[in-house]
């Protein structure tokens, strides 16, 4: 089969389509053939040499999300047949024409979405889903800051917070990105400061008299009930700054910096809660867990076009540098997608 192959750590250079041996599933696999490879920015990490993928998937093939049609079902798989059109997270080799994954952690892709839609939903909603309503739990009249809004988790996320009956607020240092988040249900976006260099400036980091003030006055003062945040350590004084009483925080991604000052005085006193989360390395029965959950809470919905995913491009397979390039260009709004 052909795979995107990276050579070795570095620059979208690296990323190479080769033919590879294709996968026999075991006793409870699948093997999927894939029509879509989802980007997400833990590929640009594992790209660059400081993602390394988790034991048992692949180490030279990225990729944590497909979609696709199932090939080929183990002795032991249950509820898929060949021809079943699925999608689905991976610990790695999402970038192939083929892939084997655990039967039970495919979801299934509704007769509503197209191929292009089924390729923008698994990572992006799973991880919003689990981050927002299962660890979170963001409830009718709550409000969700969300950074980076404009993010494939982000525009996720806004849509789960007009489903469950809470409020959003964005912040974005693209105002096109805050307009069309507005279109998906954001009920306030905020413009963030960045530097010279595209990174937050010095006074945003601080929580300063950007967006941590906005994100007051839009609430009147008393701050936001979730914080989903996609950005890391230079937004950390901001959200202790604008975190509720009672409030959650919730890390997801930290392409600003892993490191940070936290005030544990200001956490206790607003009786706050602030804990980091990944889906990639967690243990299949949790995976599978988080699946089932998902079909119950969330797949109707789409299926339904109640929530919808947002695809920015879609770039043939042997395009992954290109696609790569574009998503580093932090120009994208929702996912970019590889097709094969």
């Amino acid at each position: 089969m052909r795979a995107v192959v990276m050579t070795g750590p570095g620059g979208p250079e690296v990323l190479t389509m080769r033919e590879v041996p294709t996968p026999e599933p075991g006793a409870q696999e699948v093997r999927v053939k894939v029509l879509r490879s989802g980007l997400n920015r833990a590929d640009l990490s594992q790209r660059r040499g400081r993602y390394p993928a988790p034991p048992g998937w692949p180490s030279d093939i990225l990729g944590l999300e497909f979609s696709g049609v199932v090939d080929s079902c183990g002795g032991e798989v249950e509820g898929w047949a060949v021809g079943d059109r699925v999608m689905g997270i991976v610990g790695g080799g999402g970038y192939a024409e083929y892939l084997v994954t655990h039967h039970r952690t495919l979801l299934p892709v509704p007769d509503s979405l197209d191929d292009d839609g089924a390729g923008g939903v698994p990572e992006v909603f799973l991880t919003a889903y689990d981050a927002v309503i299962l660890q979170c739990g963001l409830a009718p009249g709550d409000t969700l800051l969300i950074h980076a809004v404009g993010s494939g988790v982000g525009t996720a996320a806004v849509q789960l917070a007009e489903f469950a009956g809470a409020r959003s607020i964005g912040t974005s240092r693209t105002p096109g990105k805050l307009d069309r988040a507005r279109g998906l249900g954001l009920h306030q976006g905020i413009l963030a400061a960045q530097g010279p260099g595209g990174e937050p400036d010095g006074a945003l980091a601080g929580g300063g008299p950007d967006w941590a003030d906005e994100v007051l006055e839009a609430t009147d003062g008393r701050g936001v009930d979730v914080v989903l945040d996609l950005v890391g350590g230079a937004y950390l004084a901001g959200n202790q700054r604008v975190i509720a009483q009672g409030g959650r925080h919730v890390v997801v991604g930290v392409p600003s910096g892993t490191r940070s000052e936290l005030d544990l005085r200001l956490l206790m006193g607003r009786r706050a809660t602030i804990r980091g989360t990944v889906l990639r390395a967690r243990p299949l029965e949790e995976k599978i867990e988080l699946t089932k959950g998902f079909v119950r809470d969330i797949l109707p919905a789409l299926a339904a076009g109640r929530m919808r995913p947002v695809v920015d491009r879609v770039l043939p397979a042997d395009s992954a540098a290109e696609a790569h390039r574009y998503l580093e260009s932090n120009e994208s709004f929702g996912k970019v997608l590889l097709a094969w």
